[in-house]
């Protein structure tokens, strides 16, 4: 059994790579977007900065380690056979939880995860000893409950606080230095910044210190009883620093803030959530190296010795340190998820990922109304004072010509972002509080970008929806989290060693399989990115991206209709489910088409403005075709799933020779793009109301089959409806052809 156990160690410390791995790749977004939004520096220069945090950050761990030991239960009343598996199960289920939102690029709590994985595996192991021991104690003599409740009402209360801390912040900044603030920061700069870096200091090394591993404790000592001083010098000096550079060089010190913040954050992050990473598998080492000394059997060894304190080898924190650097450089996946917290957060509209809910609309109209009221109250010199402060002219002028070299947001707001959150995350760390990065940087994130106005009228509602999703995810975190620890525990009790070898295939297996995902899901990103890039746009390039458009999607429109039709025939539920998930994609990709036409409008020669208008109004229909085949395959879907009669076979005949007269307008359509060919465009103008006589055609027949009773009430309100959508698919195809013609191949005639 001494063999058993230590691969299980073995096993315990690859997952721990694994978990470093998926882990950093989810919290990344956590000091990386603020400097990657503003684009502060070179993506590789905010890299390496951010690493050195992680290095600096790695070894200040050592004291929250105890957390993983016996914040959550108490390990006195365990046996090392038990605990083991209890660990085990923990760090197969954060490999694969964490995996799966990095997949989605959902940002999630890394803490949050191993917290209730730790209460979930400990939960299951002692009902387990309840039900099997008579001698057993109580639930609440096995668990930490007071420990564990401390944990997550300090997690839930970081939200709170991080998001009221950069709402506030971010509007006095705002409204102390505007968005055109280069002229007052030659009067406030250094002082501002010097109070920012003062406060990073402070708080990531007198709060920081005492959890340090290579820090005596009389040095620790020696710097709290000079903590005044050590903060008044900083802020002294860093204040005379950052003024003299304003004043005499060019120097833009919001820089040097955010980039000192970034790596502040990142050092943060290394000492408040290496635990969630390496704190388990330790904790399982420490229990092995216990158990060989003890001599005793391991369902008979009670793991007494975790309730103590254990001191963390600051090697085993570097090298921990170095393989989150490793990932960090190489991860796609916290690309991913670093653009979700981007897109939220970004100073101007667009395309947004999330759609609107009922709670979200509801939230932003309530919000709207209380603003107007408070404002009605305000005089009016004071509200022209603000106004002025938020006017966000100054930042949409400096970016509107630098496409997707543009930042996010302006530098004063990523400052502040990195500043306010690297504060409360080292107050958490002080205080041995697992408060989750992932919550407070992007809850101050959120809360800067509300104050900063990113949320405007345009965009408010899906931004809310978006917060909302993660805060959604964040709560299906915990609980996914807490059950699938608990039943891992379970199956590796009962199951022995033939379950465990199986859990771990297929935990590979899973992780294997959304790394595919992923990597399909990258590629097609980039591929739409490549195909609508923000480069200036020519006439060449408006007709040319014109043209790929419409292969793309009419291409993708036509294969779903086709599998459509024939699922309704067929009456495939699974199959019109299908094509429902892919119309939607569609749908997505052209929303994402028409959001980004409309930006390259600022991009396009004053002299080519026709070329630019033809290509939104064509970004505009292919939306509108989108809506249209949505519609076919909805109703489709809804007749089926709702069991109503099949269509008669003549409907089915009716609808698919329609659809193949779709098909060969889509084929033209494309055609007369390519070609620039005005004859191809009259065929198809000319086949039109041969096309329309048929749909009128079929929709006597209808009738006719409604006055013999051949079908009922929702055959004809699926049919007539499928008939009404047909004839949209020609109309805008007619359409987008006549632009074409109007603003390309003739722009001097003025018909309509």
């Amino acid at each position: 059994m001494l063999t058993f156990y230590l691969i299980l160690v073995i096993v315990l410390f690859l997952l721990a790579i694994s978990d470093l791995v998926v882990g950093v790749s989810n919290d990344a977004v956590n000091f990386l977007n603020s400097a990657v939004g503003a684009k502060s520096a070179p993506f590789k220069l905010i890299l390496f900065i951010a690493a050195l945090g992680i290095l600096a950050g790695a070894t200040f761990s050592s004291g929250m380690m105890e957390v993983a030991r016996k914040g959550i239960f108490h390990p006195q009343y365990f046996y090392f056979s038990e605990i083991i598996l209890l660990f085990l199960a923990v760090m197969v289920t954060d490999v694969i939880l964490l995996d799966v939102f990095n997949t989605f690029g959902m940002p999630t709590s890394t803490t949050v995860s191993i917290v209730f994985e730790l209460l979930g595996a400990a939960v299951a192991f002692s009902l387990i000893k309840i039900y099997t021991d008579p001698a057993a104690e109580s639930l609440g003599e096995y668990i930490n409950s007071g420990k564990a409740l401390a944990i997550i009402s300090g997690i839930l209360l970081s939200v709170v606080v991080a998001f009221t801390s950069g709402v506030i912040i971010q509007y006095l900044s705002r409204l102390l230095f505007s968005f055109n603030y280069k002229s007052k920061l030659r009067y406030f700069g250094g002082i501002w910044g010097g109070m920012a870096i003062a406060a990073i200091t402070y708080f990531m090394l007198i709060k920081g210190a005492k959890g340090a591993s290579f820090m005596s404790k009389e040095l620790v000592e020696s710097i709290k009883e000079n903590s005044f001083m050590i903060i008044l010098i900083s802020f002294g000096a860093w204040a005379i620093i950052l003024q003299l550079l304003v004043w005499f060089t060019k120097v833009d010190i919001l820089k040097i803030i955010v980039l000192v913040g970034t790596f502040a954050l990142a050092m943060a992050f290394a000492g408040n959530d290496l635990v969630n990473f390496i704190g388990v598998p330790l904790a399982g080492y420490n229990s092995y190296q216990m158990y060989i000394e003890s001599g005793a059997a391991a369902n008979a060894f009670l793991m007494d010795g975790l309730a103590g304190k254990v001191p963390t080898p600051t090697i085993l924190l570097l090298i921990a340190g170095l393989v989150m650097v490793i990932t960090l450089w190489t991860s796609k996946k916290a690309r991913s998820v670093v653009k979700t917290s981007l897109d939220l957060g970004r100073q101007e509209e667009g395309y947004e990922r999330f759609a609107s809910y009922a709670v979200s609309r509801s939230i932003v109209r309530n919000f709207s109304k209380m603003a107007m009221a408070v404002n009605n109250f305000l005089p009016s010199r004071v509200k022209r004072g603000v106004e002025n402060q938020f006017d966000q002219t100054p930042f949409i002028k400096s970016t509107m010509h630098m496409g997707k070299d543009a930042p996010s947001f302006d530098m004063l707001r990523a400052a502040v972002t990195l500043v306010v959150a690297s504060i409360l995350i080292a107050i958490g760390t002080s205080l041995k509080l697992p408060l989750s990065t992932t919550y407070v940087t992007f809850m101050v994130f959120m809360g800067t970008s509300l104050a900063d106005g990113a949320w405007g009228r345009e965009s408010a509602v899906y931004r809310v929806s978006g917060v909302l999703s993660v805060i959604g995810g964040w709560f299906f975190t915990a609980f996914s989290a807490f059950t699938v620890a608990f039943i891992f525990a379970g199956i590796f009790y009962f199951g022995g060693t033939i379950a465990i070898i199986l859990v771990l295939v297929l935990a590979g297996v899973l992780i294997y399989r959304t790394h595919r995902l992923h990597h399909k899901r990258l590629e097609e990103q980039l591929a739409f990115e490549k195909s609508v890039d923000e480069g200036s746009l020519t006439k060449a390039m408006a007709i040319d991206l014109s043209t790929k458009n419409l292969s793309t999607i009419l291409g993708a429109f036509s294969e779903v209709l086709d599998s459509t039709l024939q699922n309704l025939s067929r009456e495939d539920l699974v199959g019109l489910n299908n094509n429902f998930r892919e119309c939607r994609k569609l749908n997505r990709k052209c929303e994402k088409i028409r959001s980004s036409a409309n930006k390259k409008i600022d991009l396009i020669d004053p002299d080519e403005m026709e070329a630019g208008h033809m290509y939104v109004i064509i970004s505009d229909y292919l939306n509108e075709l989108g809506d249209v085949v949505n519609d076919i395959v909805r109703s489709s879907l809804s007749h089926v799933d709702n069991n109503h009669k099949p269509l008669l076979q003549e409907q089915i005949d009716e609808l698919k020779d329609l659809n193949e007269q779709i098909k060969d307008r889509f084929v033209l359509t494309i055609n007369a793009f390519k070609n620039f060919d005005s004859a191809e465009i009259q065929t198809l103008r000319d086949r039109l109301p041969s096309f329309v006589k048929k749909v009128r055609t079929a929709r006597k027949n209808q009738i006719k089959r409604i006055k013999r009773h051949e079908i009922g009430t929702r055959n004809s309100v699926l049919y007539l409806g499928l008939l009404g959508e047909f004839r949209n698919l020609a109309l805008f195809s007619n359409r987008m052809l006549t632009v074409f013609e109007d603003m390309v191949l003739d722009p001097g005639n003025d018909k309509d």
